[in-house]
């Protein structure tokens, strides 16, 4: 019989949120009036703030509409200056460019955004609610392009914003995507864990959004139910849940196998995601019927209309 090393998998490294702000810095950051961040953050002369301010006294309106009237600042300057301020993560040009698909962390004010805030209340009360045994949350689709991973990512995105320590995994050992969807390395991940070769960099800590981590799948095994079957994911999930506030974990397309069945009973939660006007009925109401029969809390279905 193989032995598996479960030792290491109760041993794993997570990385503390070292980059995170102590709450002591958060308070000065809400203390710094928005006009002394736009100064430092766009070098602003003491002639150019004095042009801004008379500009609000004679006009009216706030430091960052003025700078933005004057030519001083750009609009994504001012919002890049409300995100320092209000410690909410929101990506620069270049991270929008590298990871254009979270639009959760992209575009924070847009409908889109809006509607995963609005699925991430809901969630927080019927998985991640403090009266609730702590479950990590599977997501899983009927079919290939129903927007599972993309879900995911943006899921994980909003419950990081509201402060939550969250961790993504990407447990899609048959095609995934969240390495690329977040610029990660690759070479390390669940499949190392799995498979008894722990690495000390399996889970990394998304840049510019402290709170939020990854644990991409690694190398691609030739083997992933089996690897799922095996007591080192499920004791690994419950080192998970332990560790960070919230856990989501994307999953392989149930078109592929029984494969998000089994993440979904060793996660404890389950939340479906069909695709509008491409997701078969009769496929769908199949999948959540198994999944009313599995151990996994049911927190859901959601219809992908992207």
């Amino acid at each position: 019989m193989a032995k598996f090393r479960t030792s290491k998998v109760i041993d794993l490294q997570i990385p503390t949120a070292a980059a995170a702000a102590s709450s002591d810095e958060q308070n000065q950051l809400l203390d710094r009036p928005i006009g002394e961040i736009l100064r430092d953050k766009l070098h602003l002369s003491a002639d150019q703030v004095e042009q801004i301010l008379a500009h609000t006294r004679d006009h009216g309106g706030r430091f960052g509409d003025a700078a933005v009237a004057l030519g001083f600042a750009s609009q994504d300057d001012v919002l890049q200056a409300l995100s320092e301020q209000f410690g909410y993560p929101y990506a620069d040009e270049a991270r929008r460019r590298l990871s254009p698909e979270l639009v959760t962390l992209n575009q924070p004010f847009s409908s889109q955004a809006e509607a995963f805030r609005a699925i991430r209340s809901q969630i927080m009360m019927r998985v991640f609610s403090e009266e609730q045994q702590k479950r990590a949350l599977a997501v899983v689709s009927p079919a290939s392009g129903d927007g599972k991973t993309f879900f995911s990512a943006n899921l994980a995105v909003t419950l990081a914003q509201a402060g939550g320590r969250t961790l993504l995994v990407d447990a899609d050992l048959r095609g995934p995507r969240l390495h690329q969807v977040f610029n990660l390395d690759n070479t390390a991940g669940l499949s190392s864990v799995l498979a008894g070769r722990v690495d000390s960099q399996v889970v990394q800590q998304v840049d510019g959004v402290p709170s939020l981590f990854v644990m991409p799948v690694g190398v691609t095994p030739p083997n992933p139910l089996e690897l799922i079957d095996r007591p080192a994911f499920s004791m690994l999930m419950r080192e998970l849940v332990l560790k960070f506030d919230h856990v989501v974990v994307d999953t392989p397309a149930v078109m592929y196998g029984t494969d998000a069945h089994v993440i979904a009973a060793r996660c404890g939660a389950v939340l479906v995601v069909a695709r509008q006007n491409e997701s078969r009925i009769g496929a769908l109401q199949q999948l959540v019927t198994a999944l009313s029969h599995s151990p996994a809390r049911m927190a859901g279905v959601i219809m992908n209309e992207f």
